[in-house]
C-alpha cells in the first residue's frame, strides 16, 4: 500500500506548469536608505492601485497583434498584476523625486492628503511597432476627494529583437519607469 501511495504522488499535480520566467518592475529612482522626511499634516500623497481593463488585470503579458486582436507571450508571466507592480514603482519614483511622504492606500487614514488615482490603459507589447507600451491616465484628488487635475502619460520603448519571454522584461520596465518619472515631474512642476 505504501509503495502504491509513493507511486501515486508522482502522478498527481496541483495547478498548471509554472512559467519559465517571472517578470517584475524595478524603480530606476529609489529613496536612499536612511532618508528622513517630516511634513505638515495634509501634505502627503497616497498612490492608489490604478484601475485597469480586464486584459491587464492578469499576470499574463499581452501583445497587441492588430487593432482588434491580442495574444499573450508564452513561457512568461508577471510576479503580480501589472497595476499593483506599477503602483509600487510609481510610489517609489514619486518619493525619490520629491520631498513628499508617499503613502500606500492602506495607510491613507494616517493623513488625508492628496490622492493619486488613475487607470493603467496600456501595459504590454505592440507587435506592429515591436515595442513595449505603457499608458497611464493620472487623476490627482485633493484631501476632500475632489479632482484637481488629470493627465495622460505614455511611453514606448523598442524591443530588441523578436517579442518573446527573454526580450520583453527590460523594455517594459523602461517604459514603466519613463511614465512614472513623467508623473513625478508633473506633480513637482505644477506644485502639486
Amino acid at each position: 500500500m505504501l509503495a502504491f501511495a509513493a507511486a501515486l504522488t508522482g502522478c498527481v499535480s496541483f495547478g498548471g506548469k509554472p512559467p519559465e520566467r517571472l517578470l517584475s518592475l524595478d524603480a530606476a529612482r529609489k529613496v536612499a536608505p536612511g532618508t528622513l522626511r517630516s511634513i505638515a499634516a495634509g501634505t502627503t500623497i497616497t498612490v492608489a492601485d490604478p484601475e485597469s481593463p480586464k486584459l491587464l488585470d492578469t499576470v499574463r503579458v499581452p501583445v497587441r497583434t492588430s487593432p482588434t486582436s491580442l495574444a499573450y507571450v508564452t513561457k512568461v508571466q508577471w510576479a503580480d498584476t501589472p497595476r499593483h507592480l506599477f503602483q509600487k514603482l510609481l510610489s517609489e519614483t514619486i518619493a525619490a523625486s520629491s520631498n513628499r511622504i508617499v503613502l500606500d492606500p492602506g495607510q491613507y487614514s494616517a493623513d488625508a492628503g492628496q490622492r493619486l488615482m488613475g487607470e493603467l490603459v496600456d501595459f504590454g507589447l505592440d507587435e506592429a511597432s515591436n515595442s513595449a507600451v505603457v499608458t497611464y491616465d493620472a487623476i490627482l484628488a485633493g484631501p476632500g476627494g475632489t479632482a484637481i487635475a488629470r493627465q495622460r502619460f505614455t511611453a514606448s520603448v523598442p524591443v530588441g529583437g523578436k517579442i518573446d519571454a527573454t526580450t520583453i522584461g527590460a523594455p517594459l520596465n523602461s517604459a514603466a519607469n519613463k511614465v512614472a518619472a513623467d508623473v513625478a515631474a508633473w506633480l513637482t512642476a505644477s506644485g502639486r
